[in-house]
């Protein structure tokens, strides 16, 4: 397996970086602020964890990302990578130290992209539900693999702007975006070790979710043939490859729960 998602631990200085505010579409309080850059004929896109003007940097799903990442290489699901950063950022005018998350861009030449939802607006039939519009534009697999996904990881996010058709009209193409953004996922939203211990892994929380009800459990109902969506198993040895070179990113408590809260809904989801 080709070994993604890496975290570089030596502070870069990335002061050069102009962020765009991008208000979060879940719900949750905060800024999530998101840039790109170009180098050596490379374009990369940029996020940051959820920014408040007055405590400065406040959230970790950067962190979330690189992992998400590393699960789906695991698990042999086609995703966007992403490298996590050790970096000094300067925010209106003033300098925070803190990770963050960049990944290249998915398009290849000649492809435009649209929102999901807005591409279902334009071409559904009357009264065809979203799940059924996928499966007739056959991305069936894509999207039974997504809501197994977003059960593991307990995605709150997966509105029809994280979901995406690219297409190249001289081509004649047209193919659904590998899956990409699940920073608002996991611990997201707990802020410190206490939070992270009182958290149940379990617990079926009210989620954002274009193609199905705010569920991620429910969900899983619409999946046929939920025993060939992962291509590999889930293993207890695979914990040390999820969270590599984390150690003074995020605090043991907060990796082993991610730990416990990924594994047990693995096994549940196994179970079903």
């Amino acid at each position: 397996m080709k070994e993604y998602s890496q975290v570089i631990t030596e502070k870069q200085d990335m002061t050069f970086l102009k962020w765009s505010h991008i208000r979060s579409s879940s719900g949750t309080a905060g800024t999530f602020l998101k840039t790109e850059s170009v180098l050596g004929g490379v374009k990369k896109y940029y996020k940051l964890s959820n920014f408040d003007p007055v405590n400065g940097i406040v959230g970790h799903e950067c962190v979330n990302e690189l992992i998400v990442d590393r699960l789906l290489n695991i698990l042999g699901v086609e995703h966007i990578h992403y490298e996590l950063i050790n970096a000094l950022v300067e925010i209106e005018g003033k300098e925070y130290s803190t990770y963050i998350c960049a990944s290249e861009d998915f398009k290849k030449p000649g492809e435009s992209k649209a929102a999901l939802d807005d591409f279902y607006a334009v071409n559904a039939a009357k009264g065809e539900g979203r799940y059924d519009f996928c499966v007739r534009m056959g991305w069936q697999d894509y999207i039974d693999i997504m809501l197994a996904v977003d059960y593991l990881i307990l995605n709150r996010d997966r509105h029809g702007a994280n979901i995406e058709v690219l297409r190249d009209p001289r081509k004649k193409s047209l193919r659904i975006a590998p899956l990409f953004d699940h920073g608002v996922s996991l611990l997201f939203n707990c802020k410190n070790d206490d939070e992270a211990r009182k958290f149940d892994v379990l617990e079926d929380r009210p989620c954002q979710n274009f193609l199905g009800s705010r569920s991620v459990f429910d969900n899983l109902s619409l999946i046929k043939n939920k025993r060939d969506v992962f291509k590999n198993e889930l293993k207890r040895e695979h914990k040390e490859l999820l969270f590599k070179d984390l150690d003074t990113v995020i605090s043991e408590t907060f990796r082993d729960k991610i730990w416990e809260m990924i594994f047990k809904r693995y096994e549940t989801y196994e179970d079903l």
